[in-house]
């Protein structure tokens, strides 16, 4: 099962790096979901932070964006 992570242009990058790190040392994929301008700006920070909390590791990591429809409290964005 891939982990949904979902950003708000009020989240914390480091929180959110930190929760995808912690999500990859399970399983080889995390989605990330960010819905708006400042939401993906925090989203794109947390994925650049956790590259550089994985590198000492051994383990890079990869963005592939995309649009998709989410549902957002019965109403379709």
């Amino acid at each position: 099962m891939v982990e949904m992570l979902k950003v708000s242009s009020k989240s914390s990058p480091n929180s959110v790096a930190g929760a995808i790190a912690n999500s990859l040392k399970d399983q080889t994929t995390v989605e990330v979901q960010a819905i708006g301008a400042g939401a993906l700006n925090q989203a794109v920070k947390a994925i650049a932070i956790a590259r550089g909390f994985l590198a000492p590791v051994g383990k890079d990591i990869y963005c592939v964006p995309s649009f998709s429809d989410a549902d957002v409290a019965g109403e379709e964005r």
